[in-house]
């Protein structure tokens, strides 16, 4: 099976996409509020499904660390998978 297109399911407001995952297809979604504030906060015009296109790979990475960490599908990111990290 080839990478299946991202979406935005409107009636969840979610972004739903599948991430590889030792050579398996994990299904994922992360919520149109959790993508604007971490990545748009200053916009009112963003739009999910680009949202999570231009940040894929850290938003996979936070579901290949959930899966990884005993997660199964589908895994729902929250707010604290994508959380920026500030050095401090």
């Amino acid at each position: 099976m080839s990478n299946p297109e991202p979406f935005f399911h409107e009636a969840s407001s979610t972004v739903r996409f599948w991430v590889l995952v030792d050579a398996n297809w994990v299904g994922a979604s992360i919520g149109k509020a959790a993508l604007h504030y971490r990545y748009a906060p200053n916009r009112n015009d963003d739009e999910p499904l680009a949202t999570y296109t231009a940040n894929a790979p850290e938003i996979d990475a936070a579901v290949r660390k959930r899966v990884l960490g005993g997660s199964v599908e589908p895994v729902m990111l929250r707010d604290h998978d994508v959380r920026e990290i500030v050095a401090g």
